[in-house]
């Protein structure tokens, strides 16, 4: 957990970009990210310096001993902010895209960059107060690019938005992911379930005699029980795909600042041909597949061709939010689960395709909950309704647990001020509950109530919340209108008896 100091920095650094000229958030946290993987990078060679003791050994990893001026300790003290700007453009920028490959996997989505910074005394400030963050630390450093990304409300070139930290919690905390398991997100913008997952499991499995208290009782977790899994979370655990190579870099940047160096990230649109033809032992569920899939899947509209015939075989749509459920299912082993956001449309869509996807939701799989989220979860997308669908491949639906969460635990003005009803919290309790079979949840006027499949299909398979939902209606009894207008003559009568006595009062 950060504390206001760092906080105050940060919001200082990104009020020097937009006062500076760039305002777009996108290019704000890209170019923050470049030069913070910059000074990383030099951090990375003075360790490796310190490790290089035996004989013969070079203790140059990233810089070679000609190219010594491109690390950050060097050109960050220039006192020239016109050279600076020349040099880093020209000399340090020109390193970073060469540098694929090397140990990080951030590396790997370099190619191309530029530095979007045109002005001497922004880079100089810049540079000042990204040296004084503590990158160093690795019980900080992935909550402050948390906190950077929160700042980010501009869309993606593909219409995504980041997924607020609290809803990738719970649909994490749904999940109750395992380091034994795969995990991935066929649409994962800046990573944030995938950094939400690692972070689960390092709580999960901390030993309590390795739990810190920090400042604010924040708890910082050591994770020491993952240490048979660290090559494996380095190497296999995670995978992440997007169509955007902007957020593939801030995923990268994401993951390694939350422990992951190497997670496998890959620039590819999952819902085209070419998706199971590249990458088939995870397109496909019945060559491998994934063991968890979280995501919240941009709603980008109708897609106009390339879409892959194995799901075009189960729904005939180019509606994307509906071939991403059908997707999800494909990618997943037999018995994995899954926590996924959906727009309501799809709950109660009336097409075939929307009819297509329920049905194959429900029949030929584990359909376990809908849970309705409240308007303005996404602050970018005001008016638009939501709900999570959790399930799990393979098998039949029996009973489907409704949760409808009116609030959130935020406010959703500018800066979500924590409010005093919180559904998301019970919306956990409640499903536990639900799968612990220690409720029957037959109460339909509750929050959280259950539907059998048998109900759903007898409703067109629909999902919508409202449709199953009864309402308690209560007798209002109101007294005869006779009764009223005495009671207003009445009151018209002392008001008239109290102007009388100010009007006399002032003779």
């Amino acid at each position: 957990m950060i504390n206001n100091q760092v906080k105050g920095d940060i919001d200082r650094l990104w009020l020097d970009f937009v006062t500076g000229g760039i305002s777009n958030s996108l290019i704000i946290i890209e170019q923050i990210s470049f030069l913070m993987f910059a000074r990383m990078l030099d951090m990375e060679e003075s360790q490796h310096e310190r490790n290089a003791l035996r004989p013969g050994e070079s203790s140059h990893h990233f810089f070679r001993v000609d190219q010594q001026t491109l690390r950050w300790k060097n050109w960050s003290r220039m006192s020239d902010g016109e050279a600076m700007l020349k040099f880093v453009r020209d000399e340090v920028f020109s390193h970073l895209r060469i540098l694929g490959g090397k140990k990080f996997a951030f590396c790997e989505y370099m190619k191309n960059i530029s530095l979007q910074i045109s002005k001497a005394s922004l880079l100089v400030s810049v540079v000042e107060q990204l040296g004084k963050l503590p990158l160093g630390n690795t019980n900080t450093q992935g909550d402050l690019y948390e906190y950077l990304l929160s700042k980010l409300t501009t869309a993606g070139i593909h219409g995504q938005f980041r997924t607020p930290h609290h809803i990738i919690k719970l649909m994490v905390e749904l999940i109750e992911p395992k380091p034994s398991e795969i995990i991935g997100d066929p649409a994962c913008g800046t990573a944030g379930f995938l950094v939400a997952v690692k972070e689960y499991l390092r709580k999960t499995y901390s030993a309590p005699e390795f739990v810190e208290t920090l400042e604010g009782d924040s708890k910082s977790y050591s994770g020491d029980q993952l240490e048979l899994y660290q090559e494996r979370i380095q190497h296999g655990m995670f995978h992440g795909f997007d169509f955007d190579a902007t957020m593939l870099r801030l995923a990268a940047m994401n993951l390694m600042l939350h422990g992951v160096e190497n997670p496998e990230l890959h620039y590819m649109d999952t819902l085209s041909k070419i998706f199971p033809e590249k990458f088939p032992a995870i397109a496909d569920g019945d060559k491998g597949g994934l063991d968890i899939i979280l995501s919240n899947p941009p709603f980008k509209g109708t897609l106009a061709e390339d879409v892959h015939p194995s799901l075009l075989k189960i729904v005939q749509t180019r509606k994307s939010e509906l071939l991403f459920v059908v997707l999800i299912l494909r990618m997943l082993k037999h018995g994995g689960r899954s926590a996924t956001i959906v727009p309501d449309g799809v709950l109660f869509g009336s097409s075939k395709a929307h009819l297509a996807v329920r049905e194959y939701l429900l029949d030929r799989n584990q359909l376990e909950a809908v849970i309705s989220l409240p308007s303005g979860v996404f602050r970018s997308f005001a008016g638009l309704s939501t709900a999570i669908l959790v399930f799990t491949k393979g098998g039949r639906t029996q009973d489907v647990l409704f949760y409808d969460a009116q609030a959130d635990g935020f406010s959703h003005e500018e800066k979500c001020l924590e409010n005093a009803d919180k559904d998301l919290s019970d919306v956990l309790i409640q499903y536990r509950r639900w799968r612990n079979g220690e409720s029957e949840f037959s109460d339909r006027t509750a929050k959280a109530f259950k539907v059998s499949a048998a109900d759903i299909r007898a409703h067109n398979f629909e999902l919508s919340i409202n449709r199953y939902r009864e309402t308690r209606h209560q007798e209002v009894k109101f007294e005869e209108p006779k009764v009223i207008l005495a009671r207003m003559r009445m009151l018209e009568v002392e008001i008239q008896c109290d102007m009388a006595e100010l009007q006399a009062m002032l003779r």
